[in-house]
């Protein structure tokens, strides 16, 4: 009867929703009294019933009748109590973050759903499971049962489901007699035995779902909570919580309370090198706490020695993979940027897509690679250093060499989405076994942004290994990227890096190429008389060639390194030459007019300009948005040359819209330095301003000084020009100190005369082409 009882109240107390601590408080018992009660180990007072019944919103009559027979039905003397099971190792020391873990991990006892852990190996996926479960020990008063699975456990052969579900029937009080030798009957006992009863299972370190899927309850208000250091996607209606490294700020706290509970300092180079783990920093932190002598500078020396063997911790895990996911595993350690894609990881295997992306989601599965984005992968700095080791850096060069090659083709494949004309015989060896969809301007300019830094850090380790070909050619088709994001500093560095690869190689195309990159990158950071020898250099390699194309834009760079010395009449010649080449195609011959048009405004010919720029811009007008762009932006400095400032602003705004469309931020600040000074001159000086601001944030952001000063005087002259010297003076300063800090020699004059005197009455109107 007693029995029957407690199995009613327990039905109540699953109808209230409520834990146990919940329900106690509710109905004014204590939790310990209640656990007896639920569990049939004590008959409850009548208005303890009542109570309860309350709580489940029940009339209590019903049970009356049942209560007056269990309490008048003491169990026998000497009837053995039912053993309540409590197996559960020792709650962990100093338990520090995981809040938003624990209370999913609360929230889902409460609601009888069956719960996995899974994270790599020493994340912490134990320590929470058991901490979790001391909790929750009055919820569950039937019992509370552990099994270590060890599917993970060096040295041990795991527990298998025969064996465990023969633990855990014990665990309940079946007779060893009773317990049947068939896994499938052992399973179904074990269902049967668990269903009346409110018991908390957890099932620690399971190898995968197939290690536990006999092992789980059947009907019943028990929870079962299963670790792993494998995602359990094959188990249906369970709620995953994955767990990462701890955040810093909870490493530190963990780190510290282990440590003794007082943080020695800054512990920033402990936890780096602990990788966040919570076992390696708990490891880390007993060994300072147990060995007085050391000082908290002594463990510092001891991790940097190597002396804490984290990697250790994933043994186990390697030990599971196949061959095909341990070659992946180890190559992804190679990748020298943060995370690759599919295609990457593609490359680097030198395996087909679909291949990659089915080895990919194995290691995301069992927690060695992270997909911390759809389609992207990365790994923690520990399982990146064991797969180093475990594959090794023998064979680091040819995989390189194939992620460079990855990069290479699809940089390549977005140069005609971005229009750039220079052509670049850049080599590629092997071309990867697939590229993402970049079929247009923004999928090209998001992949190139996505990749950057990646494609960044593949390039410094070519260097370093002198693969030459990858290194020359992301060293030049990194100018795509660098000619709209900014950085020309770092930019130069690349090419000058990749110089001596570019001459090992002995392909005079190729080395033309570079140098003209170089020379022209040299000019945009204002260091022209570094520039021109590289750029002479490279036209005599062209036109030694007969690369007329090239030749042509090398003629243009060196004309405008002639007109940035205030020697337009040079510049002129030099695109007269650069005109006189064939053949040339239709870009390349409307951007020659374009900068031909730029030099004639120079020379305060606007008439000129205009009379060259309309002989071909219906031509442009059916050729890329950045030519355009070229066309009317002679228009418009034309236009306000013969003082036609209306016109000029409606241009400037047509040059910004093109450069918008084109994603070309730097582009976009020079026409808003040419709208600003239309404005100017229109007299809407706060719309002026505003467009100057915000053009100068621009080339701010994007660390370009020399361009920044380039939007700099054209505005202090538009202040001149109509008559307000206090406005000018602060730009014509400012482009004086960036000049002299960075080397631009060839501004400083123009700085020092808009200091002292107004400009002469010839270049008054114009805004400088950037």
């Amino acid at each position: 009867m007693r029995d029957e009882l407690a199995g009613r109240l327990r039905q109540l107390r699953d109808l209230t929703g409520r834990s146990l601590r919940e329900l106690a408080r509710d109905s004014h018992l204590s939790s310990s009294s209640l656990s007896r009660y639920l569990s049939g180990q004590a008959v409850p007072p009548w208005p303890a019933v009542v109570a309860l019944c309350r709580a489940a919103g029940r009339d209590p009559r019903p049970l009356r009748e049942l209560w007056e027979r269990a309490r008048d039905n003491p169990r026998p003397a000497g009837a053995a109590v039912p053993a309540v099971r409590n197996d559960l190792p020792h709650d962990v020391t100093a338990f520090t973050g995981r809040r938003t873990e624990l209370a999913a991990l609360l929230g889902a006892a409460r609601d009888g759903t069956l719960v996995t852990i899974d994270g790599m190996g020493g994340v912490g996926k134990s320590a929470l499971a058991v901490h979790a479960a001391h909790l929750l020990t009055a919820d569950f008063p039937d019992g509370q049962l552990y099994l270590d699975l060890h599917g993970f456990t060096p040295g041990r052969e795991r527990v298998e489901p025969a064996e465990a579900l023969r633990v855990l029937l014990a665990a309940l009080g079946v007779p060893p007699g009773r317990i049947p030798d068939g896994i499938a009957e052992r399973a179904a006992l074990w269902r049967s035995e668990l269903a009346p009863r409110r018991a908390l299972v957890l099932l620690d370190n399971a190898a995968d779902a197939e290690h536990v899927r006999e092992l789980l309850p059947g009907a019943g208000a028990s929870f079962v909570v299963i670790t792993s250091r494998r995602r359990m996607v094959e188990l249906n209606g369970v709620q995953p919580i994955a767990l990462d490294v701890l955040p810093a700020d909870e490493a530190a706290q963990l780190f510290a309370e282990a440590a003794g509970g007082t943080r020695p300092g800054d512990v920033s180079e402990v936890l780096r090198r602990c990788g966040n783990l919570p076992l390696a920093i708990r490891v880390a932190a007993a060994r300072l706490r147990h060995r007085p002598a050391w000082t908290f500078d002594t463990l510092v020396e001891r991790l940097r020695e190597g002396d804490l063997a984290v990697t250790d911790v994933f043994a186990m895990s390697l030990r599971q993979l196949d061959p095909a996911q341990r070659r992946m595993f180890g190559l992804l350690g190679l990748v020298p940027g943060e995370d690759i894609d599919a295609y990457g990881a593609a490359a680097i295997a030198g395996i087909p897509l679909g291949n990659a992306r089915s080895l990919l989601e194995d290691l995301v599965d069992v927690h060695l690679v992270q997909e911390p984005a759809p389609g992207r992968y990365r790994m923690h700095d520990l399982l990146r250093q064991a797969a180093r080791a475990d594959h090794g850096t023998a064979g680091q060069a040819p995989a390189i060499a194939r992620l460079a090659d990855y990069y290479l083709s699809g940089m390549l494949a977005v140069k005609p989405l971005v229009e750039i004309l220079i052509p670049l015989p850049v080599i590629v060896t092997q071309p990867p076994p697939a590229l993402p969809a970049l079929d247009g301007l923004d999928a090209a300019v998001d992949w190139m942004d996505t990749e950057w830094l990646n494609l960044t850090a593949t390039f410094a380790l070519a260097v370093d290994l002198r693969i030459d070909a990858p290194a020359v050619g992301l060293g030049q088709l990194a100018t795509i990227s660098q000619a709209r994001r900014g950085g020309t500093a770092h930019l130069r560095r690349w090419l000058e890096d990749s110089l001596a690869a570019a001459k090992r190689l002995g392909d005079r195309r190729l080395l033309a190429s570079h140098r003209y990159l170089l020379g022209a990158v040299l000019m945009r950071a204002g260091l022209l008389t570094r520039a021109t020898p590289e750029l002479e250099a490279a036209r005599a390699l062209m036109a030694a060639d007969g690369e007329t194309l090239g030749e042509a834009l090398t003629l243009m760079q060196l004309a405008e390194i002639r007109v940035y010395l205030d020697d337009a009449e040079s510049a002129v010649a030099l695109l007269r030459d650069a005109a006189g080449l064939r053949p040339l195609g239709d870009a390349i011959r409307v951007r020659v007019s374009a900068g031909l048009g730029q030099a004639l405004v120079h020379l305060g010919r606007w008439q000129d300009a205009t009379e060259t720029i309309a002989e071909v811009i219906e031509t442009a007008r059916g050729l890329d948005r950045q030519t355009q762009r070229m066309c009317v932006d002679v228009l418009g400095w034309a236009a306000l040359g013969r003082g036609d400032a209306t016109t000029a602003l409606d241009f400037a705004e047509q040059a910004r819209q093109l450069n918008r469309a084109t994603r070309n931020p730097i582009f976009e600040a020079a026409s808003l330095t040419d709208v600003a000074v239309a404005l100017r001159h229109l007299g809407r000086v706060e719309e002026a301003t505003a467009r100057h601001d915000e053009a100068v944030r621009i080339l701010h952001r994007a660390g370009e000084p020399h361009r920044l000063v380039r939007i700099l005087i054209p505005y202090a002259r538009a202040c001149l020009a109509t008559g307000d010297p206090a406005a000018a003076e602060p730009h014509f300063r400012a482009a004086l100190e960036i000049a002299t800090a960075h080397g631009l020699d060839h501004v400083l004059p123009v700085a020092r005369a808009g200091l002292s005197r107004p400009v002469p009455g010839h270049l008054r109107n114009s805004a400088a082409a950037p």
